[in-house]
């Protein structure tokens, strides 16, 4: 955990010193792979939460579904068809899920904690 605060202090220290900007054009493309990024955060937080947490898996999958949602959008955009519905709808839900997931292991950690302390009364 230690580590994971620390890189996220770093990258946001990356952030702001060193502005970084990008062609509107490629709005869509870069939202979408930033949603599915953060898909596999919050997947890889409930992992941790879950002790099952893989680096490996969570780089894999960091990268591969940007990669996936950002190409499905590019795709869609060359053929006329709105693909990046898909990927918006796939991780959109993931996402949502993991952090539902997130939310009821803190909280049963926390009323076990706490039931725990009761008893130790």
């Amino acid at each position: 955990m230690f580590f994971a605060l620390i890189g996220i202090l770093i990258g946001v220290v990356i952030g702001f010193l060193l502005p970084f900007t990008y062609n509107t054009a490629y709005s869509l493309y870069i939202s979408v792979a930033i949603l599915a990024c953060l898909d596999s955060v919050f997947g890889g937080v409930r992992a941790t939460l879950e002790n099952k947490f893989d680096l490996v898996i969570f780089i894999s999958g960091f990268f591969g579904n940007s990669i996936i949602a950002a190409f499905l959008a590019y795709l869609g955009d060359r053929l006329g068809v709105p693909l990046y519905y898909a990927a918006i709808f796939t991780f959109g839900n993931r996402l949502f899920e993991n952090f539902g997931k997130i939310r009821r292991s803190l909280i049963t950690s926390k009323k076990n904690k706490n039931q725990t302390e009761e008893l130790d009364r």
